[in-house]
């Protein structure tokens, strides 16, 4: 997993527990130089050195696979533009890749969903180069809201109760289910919860990263904890 600065990296010790041992996560931190939700700075932590240098430092672990666990660091590229991203990071380093992105888009095709609702942390111009993303995929969000939190370091203090009231918020009988984009946001702990409160799948961003990192791997995975995108899914294939 590569995981640029530091907010909610923790999320992927408790998702490898969740996966009762099954699978190892190990987060490797790639360098910015800002972790501002920004345009120009969340595209800057996604360029193609920075992913290399940590992809190159993961390989003691020996991976099958690589992720680069960022959303607004692959979509604010485009959709063409992020499937090149790691076309590239998985060319140099020989193994399949990629970014927590495509992996939503991938989770949303594999559960058949085309409406979603995002609660989007980022300021007004991130969350709407994330709906851009997902209309290009086959995604239609149908409600969204975004929050204004200013860095990653503070998206990864917002609580549980904070976190519900995001959710909430979007909810709408339009929407398949509830998409949560921001890797710096805790949610690995509060993913049941949140599907038990609304009756719907909840997709968070670092959830959808280990799927699609599985996924990639050719691992089968059941893990009631992460939600209904890990319960009976075949986790089969290598497309980015």
């Amino acid at each position: 997993m590569l995981y640029p600065g530091h907010a909610a990296e923790d999320d992927y010790a408790l998702a490898q527990g969740a996966l009762g041992g099954s699978a190892a996560l190990p987060v490797i931190i790639t360098d910015i130089e800002s972790d501002d939700h920004t345009v120009d700075a969340m595209r800057a932590v996604g360029t193609d050195q920075r992913l290399l240098d940590g992809a190159r430092r993961g390989m003691e672990y020996q991976p099958a696979a690589v992720m680069w666990a960022c959303t607004s660091g692959s979509f604010l590229y485009g959709w063409a533009g992020a499937q090149q991203q790691v076309a590239r990071l998985s060319a140099a380093i020989g193994l399949p890749a990629s970014s927590t992105s495509l992996a939503f888009a991938a989770a949303c095709h594999e559960l058949g969903i085309d409406s979603i609702a995002v609660a989007a942390t980022y300021p007004a111009a991130v969350a709407d180069g994330f709906a851009t993303f997902l209309a290009d995929a086959g995604v239609a969000v149908v409600s969204s809201a975004a929050h204004d939190i200013e860095t990653a370091a503070e998206a990864g203090t917002v609580d549980g109760d904070h976190l519900f009231s995001m959710v909430q918020a979007v909810d709408t009988p339009a929407a398949q289910a509830i998409l949560l984009p921001d890797t710096a946001l805790h949610t690995i702990g509060w993913i049941g919860d949140l599907e038990r409160e609304l009756g719907k799948p909840v997709l968070t961003a670092n959830q959808v990263t280990v799927w699609q990192g599985l996924r990639l791997a050719g691992m089968t995975v059941t893990a009631e904890a992460l939600g209904l995108l890990f319960r009976d899914t075949e986790l089969t294939g290598t497309n980015p």
